[in-house]
């Protein structure tokens, strides 16, 4: 697919992997639907992207994890544009914290299920939502397209992560059965997994947190956002990629 002059809806666009990734696709000629909760971030990236060059760029303040917004939201998407060529599943919260924890044969704390279903709204049931009723669209306008989930290196399991790593290790998986079942309307799906990138999150943690976390790399630093940017836009424009999730991880997980 040439990306020029395409219509692609990012979720969490406002800032980190989200707004790299509308700056690279609106400097390769993109029309941009930035979807995410922060008005001003969205504002921002709405600027950064009309700079780099994209021919058109809306901002939509929405709540993935709700149905009946997510409707609405691609429902105005395809009235502003008449179209839709590609989605980019990227919005997601983290509410880490042990399965159980205890210390001297006495519990102190465990998941709640406040955290667990937090997560799993997110970016479990907000991937779906999205997934599905961009789909719709791209049938319903006749638009080849392709939808792109963001899953992560956790996927495999992580520490502290029970929910994440569930609903990142579900969105490859829904990847996979999407392409399986929306080859037939010229969709194609894929999945990304990213390992530790440099974001504003993980910038903002102690030195020696990122020193320790960059030492098991074998690439001996963490990405940049932009090189997941990148893998998105390889996606978009190889036709023949569907049903695979590509490690961005730098080597961490051999």
């Amino acid at each position: 697919m040439k990306i020029a002059g395409k219509t692609i809806a990012i979720t969490g666009a406002g800032r980190g992997l989200g707004a790299a990734m509308a700056k690279r696709l609106a400097s390769a000629g993109a029309r941009l639907a930035l979807v995410d909760l922060d008005e001003q971030a969205l504002l921002e990236a709405q600027t950064a992207c009309v700079k780099a060059g994209s021919p058109m760029v809306e901002f939509y303040v929405a709540n993935v994890a709700e149905e009946g917004p997510v409707e609405a939201l691609f429902a105005k998407i395809a009235s502003d544009f008449d179209a839709l060529h590609g989605l980019v599943n990227n919005a997601g919260i983290t509410r880490d914290a042990l399965l159980l924890k205890y210390e001297d044969g006495e519990q102190v704390s465990k998941m709640t299920l406040e955290q667990w279903q937090a997560v799993i709204d997110v970016n479990l049931t907000g991937v779906f939502l999205c997934g599905r009723e961009a789909a719709a669209v791209m049938i319903e306008l006749a638009c080849e397209g392709c939808i792109i989930n963001i899953s992560s290196i956790s996927r495999h399991g992580n520490v502290g992560q029970t929910n994440y790593s569930a609903a990142k290790a579900g969105v490859q998986a829904m990847a996979v059965t999407w392409a399986k079942e929306l080859a037939r309307y010229g969709i194609r799906t894929a999945s990304i997994a990213p390992g530790f990138i440099a974001t504003e999150m993980v910038m903002a943690m102690k030195p020696e947190a990122r020193e320790k976390l960059t030492r098991a790399i074998p690439a001996t630093r963490m990405g940049e956002p932009d090189e997941i940017a990148q893998t998105v836009q390889f996606i978009l424009e190889n036709d023949y990629v569907s049903g695979r999730c590509f490690d961005i991880d730098g080597g961490l997980r051999l």
